[in-house]
């Protein structure tokens, strides 16, 4: 019977925790790449609360020289990061409530346009009036449990922080390999463009030396009959 008992117990728990699980601190992730034409800036806005954390990591992808200049400002209007003509970088701030503005500048640039990638991982961002420990008013019978919830809780964040963090992992891992993919292609051309050039060079030049050999053999003067 305690048996049974311990059962009924411990499932009631798992499906429990089925439930707590969207009451736990959540990080949230974006990413979005898009092209900015040469001359042009382009800026963006994120919503943050008070005490929450903001994560911005960006990468040039594609374009001549990839690198593109950077801005990070305070709902005040305060720049609180500024790259100059860089290919990548991260920044992390501690927010306030408000609209964040980041801001990608290829003015500088004439001609090219670039190709941009950024993540944005958002922390601590709950919704007023959450209480994380409001699930524990609905768990009963956990005394008979040798495993506490809150370790449950633990070992789940835990799992949840690591899933997380791969999956950051895998798409900066994707932007890095389009980077490298686009950097590859683009010297197969430039490649397969000065090999052309040279050839023609070469052809030209032979002819020309073939020209200017004969020239030294062919006899220019006339004979008197």
């Amino acid at each position: 019977m305690d048996v049974v008992r311990g059962l009924l117990c411990l499932f009631s728990v798992l499906v429990s925790e089925m439930f707590m699980v969207a009451a736990f601190s959540q990080s949230l992730d974006s990413d979005f790449t898009f092209t900015l034409p040469s001359g042009r800036k382009e800026c963006f806005f994120q919503t943050m609360k008070k005490d929450a954390s903001l994560e911005i990591e960006y990468q040039v992808l594609d374009g001549a020289g990839l690198d593109v200049d950077f801005s990070l400002s305070s709902p005040t209007g305060h720049v609180l990061y500024s790259d100059h003509r860089k290919s990548d970088g991260v920044h992390t701030v501690e927010t306030e409530d408000g609209d964040y503005m980041f801001c990608f500048d290829n003015s500088f640039s004439a001609v090219s346009e670039k190709i941009i990638f950024f993540e944005l991982i958002m922390d601590n961002m709950e919704q007023e009036g959450e209480e994380p420990e409001d699930w524990k008013e609905y768990i009963h019978g956990t005394d008979m449990l040798d495993m506490k919830l809150e370790d449950i809780m633990d070992t789940i964040n835990s799992v949840k922080a690591r899933l997380g963090k791969s999956l950051q992992i895998q798409t900066l891992l994707r932007a890095f390999e389009a980077r490298d993919r686009n950097i590859q292609e683009s010297n197969y051309n430039r490649v397969n463009m000065w090999s052309m050039t040279n050839m023609l060079v070469m052809v030209l030049v032979t002819g020309v030396q073939v020209y200017l050999i004969r020239s030294l053999f062919d006899d220019k003067r006339h004979t008197r009959t």
